[in-house]
């Protein structure tokens, strides 16, 4: 009888231990920087007038957040360390970096003019991202260092930057790969919905549901699968000076490792794939517009160094 009731005894320990609520959460401390290095592979493929048109291209970053301030949300210090990217395109390739020396470049410049360039964003201790400022400031203290940009073509690089750097599209950013923890405790196995409105050049609603898949004595292991889909009821929104509209949709698949004592994401994978159509409007450059297919693949993995 003993014997049963140890065993019995042992069971529910073991049950217990299993059924054990955690709470994955930020805790950062001040004064502290972190890091986030990214290196992200995408496939898009364009049918335009019968003709296709593939663009293969990878973008790498490294981003440093520092704490700057803490009660109940993180105020923290954001720079681009470094910013590049290579694009293979159907008329030949073209590669640029922050790192590149060249002053001829003007895309170069403009990696190097993001980097070091200090925006702040206020983070919730679940990982949301509650604000990004000054991130306009950064866009237009680099653009007017282009002393050989006339006015004019100043505001066209503006807007054009604004779509991937500026306080929108870096907050949407971020969500995509910070906003993945639980608001409240959860055991393992358990589920938990976010919902993103997502802002740049294509704004979209995303859905995700993550799931705790398991707990380890250093990290949370992450499993998430989310809905993409473009907002219709969005205008067109000027893209290379075009004015486009985008209606896609798709999914995206994470597994995402996130360490047990900061709540900082240690690495994470993601997969995305969205397909639908891309609507130019009738304008001067296209006169009657135009609407094409358009597919994006893409893969993205992330590290904390």
């Amino acid at each position: 009888m003993k014997k049963i009731l140890l065993a019995g005894a042992l069971a529910m320990m073991a049950f217990a231990g299993y059924a054990q609520k955690v709470k994955p959460a930020l805790k950062l401390v001040k004064g502290n920087t972190y890091y986030l290095s990214t290196l992200a592979h995408s496939v898009v493929k364009q049918t335009i007038n019968g003709q296709l048109n593939n663009i293969d291209m990878t973008i790498e970053g490294k981003m440093s957040f520092k704490v700057l301030n803490v009660d109940s949300l993180y105020y923290m210090e954001v720079n681009y360390t470094k910013v590049g990217m290579n694009m293979q395109l159907p008329n030949g390739n073209v590669a640029f970096s922050s790192d590149d020396k060249d002053t001829t470049n003007i895309m170069a410049r403009i990696m190097a003019g993001i980097t070091n360039k200090p925006f702040t964003a206020t983070l919730s201790k679940s990982g949301r991202i509650r604000s990004i400022e000054n991130a306009e400031n950064m866009i237009t203290s680099m653009i007017d260092g282009f002393k050989e940009v006339p006015a004019d073509k100043k505001g066209q690089l503006k807007t054009q930057l604004s779509q991937s750097f500026g306080s929108g599209a870096l907050k949407s950013n971020l969500e995509m790969a910070m906003s993945v923890l639980p608001e409240v405790s959860v055991v393992k196995n358990d589920k938990w919905t976010i919902k993103n409105n997502l802002q740049g050049a294509m704004s979209a609603k995303m859905v995700s549901v993550y799931q705790l898949m398991d707990i380890t004595p250093q990290s949370f292991v992450i499993h998430g699968n989310a809905t993409i889909e473009t907002d219709n009821t969005a205008g067109y929104k000027t893209v290379g000076n075009l004015p486009m509209k985008y209606n896609m949709k798709g999914t995206m698949v994470s597994d995402v490792v996130v360490d047990k004592a900061t709540g900082w994401i240690s690495s994470s994978k993601v997969k995305q794939n969205i397909d639908g159509a891309v609507e130019i409007k009738d304008s001067p450059q296209v006169p009657g517009g135009v609407t094409f297919p358009m597919s994006v693949v893409s893969e993205t993995s992330t590290t904390n160094h």
